[in-house]
């Protein structure tokens, strides 16, 4: 049983390599195919519209709780792979990208929430701190792309897809290989196609997704936006700095977060901590005028970070609420029906910046984030009681 988690996580981090792949490498396939300025935010959101209709299709049908997790995580990781694998071709077009992109977020929905599925059907006591470490893995995943765009500098930028590929393969291999049904697996015993419509109705879960949504909203759209703002500082100082090491430097600090919060939900009820990463990111949100334009380079990369660490703390612990107050046979699905919803808003953001940025100075554009960590927080005030001192030891997790 012990080592069933460090494979788990492993797995997810090699698999969820692929999600920034395309993001890592668009400065130079930009070049190449001359992409306008704008593409940025259409590449990032084609992968959001595919996880989206993934977890649409995998919840409606509740593929996550009917068929064995690990299968489900190796296909979807070999098909999502394929995908990835294909932006590569020579004389590819814009559209042609977006469309296998997108194929590629499709699959993540059976890699990213099947994983935490996963994990829930092995742990059960202390389990908000044992999958602390595998949203951490999530956050380091979705990272490694620009560290190996950074790595592999001198090379032509197909060898970064060539390696996330080869990763994700590896990862749903040992999935399969190495980690069958859990113990406290239960399966579904039939396609329950109300399941998706049920989920809101029961208050606490409602409460816990509004904090996740508002969570989501400055997210992905931080993440995406970073290496623009990053390579905007070099030009209008004049510096060289790496915004592909930068850029995964920042995003992957959030892997340390999330597992200080697991370990810290043991003292802590998931909604403190969640209400103050909360409410800590959407500060930065706020004042990132003053601090990221700034001459300090030092100023900048050390707020970045702590606002790196601030944005997915509360990821781990917005899930266990909602897996917590999720029936067992379901929980797999009312996971993924919350991810689906999250990563929509997603979208809503990323194009949003991408809008402003055609019509604003950069130096504007973070502000805007902090609407949904402020939502957020609202929505939690909301709920009551999200989770009792009894149901407190018992705990899931969710990004």
């Amino acid at each position: 049983m012990k080592k069933i988690l460090p494979l788990i996580v492993l797995s997810q981090f090699l698999s969820t390599s692929l999600w920034f792949a395309g993001n890592a490498v668009l400065p130079d396939f930009a070049k190449e195919i001359k992409l306008a300025p704008e593409y940025l935010g259409h590449l990032t959101s084609a992968v959001q519209f595919g996880f989206i209709a993934g977890t649409l299709v995998f919840s409606i049908l509740t593929v996550a709780d009917k068929f064995s997790p690990s299968w489900v995580f190796f296909c979807s990781s070999v098909v999502a792979s394929a995908f990835n694998f294909a932006i590569r071709i020579e004389d590819i077009s814009a559209l042609e990208i977006l469309l296998f992109r997108f194929g590629t977020g499709f699959f993540l929905a059976g890699i990213y929430p099947v994983g935490m599925k996963i994990a829930s059907d092995y742990f059960q006591k202390g389990l908000g701190k044992s999958l602390g470490f595998l949203i951490g893995a999530l956050v380091l995943g979705t990272a490694f792309p620009h560290l190996v765009r950074s790595f592999l500098d001198p090379l032509p930028w197909r060898y970064v897809i060539d390696a996330t590929t080869v990763l994700a393969l590896i990862g749903g291999l040992t999935i399969v290989a190495f980690v069958p049904n859990g113990p406290y697996r239960k399966k579904s015993h039939g396609f329950d196609f109300t399941v998706f419509f049920k989920v809101f109705k029961t208050k606490s879960i409602r409460s816990a997704a509004y904090g996740y949504f508002g969570h989501m909203w400055e997210l992905y759209a931080f993440w995406a936006f970073l290496p623009f703002i990053l390579q905007y500082y070099n030009s209008i100082h004049e510096l060289q700095l790496d915004a592909a090491f930068w850029s995964f430097t920042i995003i992957a600090v959030g892997a340390i977060s999330c597992s200080v919060a697991g370990i810290l939900s043991g003292k802590f009820t998931p909604k403190a901590i969640a209400s103050f990463a909360l409410a800590l990111s959407g500060i930065c949100s706020f004042i990132s005028p003053l601090l990221v334009f700034q001459d300090s380079q030092g100023v900048l990369l050390v707020f970045l970070i702590v606002w790196g660490l601030a944005v997915t703390a509360d990821s781990p612990m917005f899930s266990t609420m909602v897996a917590q107050n999720a029936p067992e046979a379901t929980r797999g699905t009312s996971l993924t029906i919350v991810n689906s919803v999250g990563f929509g808003i997603t979208i809503i953001s990323i194009q949003l910046l991408n809008f402003l940025s055609l019509h604003l100075d950069p130096i504007y554009l973070f502000p805007v984030l902090g609407l949904g960590p402020f939502l957020g927080l609202l929505g939690l005030g909301f709920g009551s009681n999200l989770i009792s001192k009894k149901r407190h030891s018992k705990q899931n997790i969710n990004i």
